[in-house]
């Protein structure tokens, strides 16, 4: 498990240092491709002194924007950071598909048209064949209001894209987007982990709170305040490789960071379970 670390100072030791203190294992490598060489390698150092899992590099952009310019420029971002993972030996590097509209992680009437799955196999064709990965993968986060949204849709783009440097990475409160999967989460998620659990790199952890106001309100929440079946989540990821990763995420604080680590911990106790120390 890992999460955010916040620093007055940040340098690689006191970074790995700050994760060391936290009991994370597992981390969110710092700094992007436009990084000095030195600097990179001395996170990369640092991570494997303290035997940290760089769990991924972002490639936060968007690679299927209406904008000819700023897709270009996206896969042109995505192809670098696929490096700079590949580089470090993170185990992925994750983007979400994009968006059609404005909003580059946002929603747009055509987001779940044939075409434009289309345009996301194309578009991870070529960010993979760029690089051509052995040591990490290219994954899409699941998100709910573009491709991949669900278990099938996931499986659905593996195959139609067909390439060994395509992976998955899962959040399952992106997943969550109606009261009726917000209720039935555990199934969701175990039907998630049966159809694609081989394929799993990396996971978010977080949490969602249904209010009871109209229409549907779903919230982001520290985990622990909301529903997400965590013992589930938890059991189902226990039975992947040892180093798949679960990445706190979206927190302000160390303090919001520290109480959502201390539940998941806490959870995992409850199953027998070790996170790492």
């Amino acid at each position: 498990m890992g999460g955010q670390v916040y620093l007055e100072r940040m340098d690689p030791e006191a970074w790995a240092e700050a994760l060391r203190r936290e009991r994370y294992r597992a981390a969110v490598f710092p700094v992007n491709h436009e990084a000095d060489d030195g600097i990179v390698n001395a996170y990369a150092h640092e991570a494997a002194k303290r035997d940290i899992v760089l769990a991924e590099v972002g490639a936060w952009s968007n690679p299927i924007s209406s904008d000819p310019a700023a897709r270009r420029q996206a896969i042109a971002t995505c192809i670098k950071q696929l490096e700079l993972a590949e580089r470090v030996g993170a185990r992925c590097c994750v983007n979400i598909a994009g968006s059609r509209g404005e909003q580059w992680d946002g929603p747009h009437p055509d987001n779940f048209s044939d075409e434009t799955f289309a345009l996301i196999v194309d578009t991870v064709r070529e960010i993979v064949d760029a690089v051509k990965p052995k040591r990490t993968f290219y994954t899409l986060e699941t998100m709910p209001w573009v491709f991949p949204d669900s278990a099938d849709s996931y499986l659905a783009l593996i195959r139609a894209i067909d390439r060994p440097g395509f992976a998955v990475h899962l959040d399952p409160v992106n997943m969550i987007s109606s009261p009726r999967t917000y209720y039935r989460n555990g199934e969701m998620i175990r039907d998630f982990f049966a159809k694609l659990g081989p394929y799993i790199k990396n996971a978010h952890a977080k949490d969602i709170h249904l209010s009871g106001h109209l229409t549907v309100q779903l919230h982001e929440v520290v985990p622990g305040r909301g529903a997400l079946d965590y013992r589930t989540f938890l059991t189902e990821l226990s039975k992947l490789d040892p180093d798949v990763s679960l990445i706190i995420e979206h927190l302000s604080t160390n303090e919001e960071y520290r109480e959502a680590a201390a539940y998941i911990r806490g959870e995992a106790k409850g199953l027998r379970m070790d996170l790492g120390s």
